[in-house]
């Protein structure tokens, strides 16, 4: 791995925030501020690709006009987040 050195001016308090965090992790300042932005940039590709997602889904249902009853979604995910069975909605013709 090709590494690059790069300056970050941060605020004093934010820096001793880190300092303490890395402390208690037992590991540098530096350990614990590439851990975070890893972290970060790995949220914000998960992000980016739920968006890519959601927009190809939508595309195919403008396509197909086939979709799920917003209702049967909702009731599907109550269901689940409540740990019972809980059957898929089924696709409809939602326009003409």
């Amino acid at each position: 791995m090709t590494l690059s050195a790069t300056s970050l001016k941060i605020p004093v308090e934010l820096k001793s925030k880190i300092e303490r965090h890395a402390r208690r992790a037992g590991e540098s300042p530096h350990a614990f501020m590439l851990r975070a932005l890893a972290g970060q940039v790995e949220a914000e590709d998960r992000y980016q690709s739920f968006l890519r997602d959601g927009v190809k889904a939508d595309e195919a249902m403008m396509r197909s006009g086939l979709g799920y009853a917003a209702e049967d979604v909702h009731a599907f995910l109550e269901a689940k987040i409540a740990g019972r069975r809980a059957r898929k909605p089924r696709l409809v013709r939602w326009r003409g």
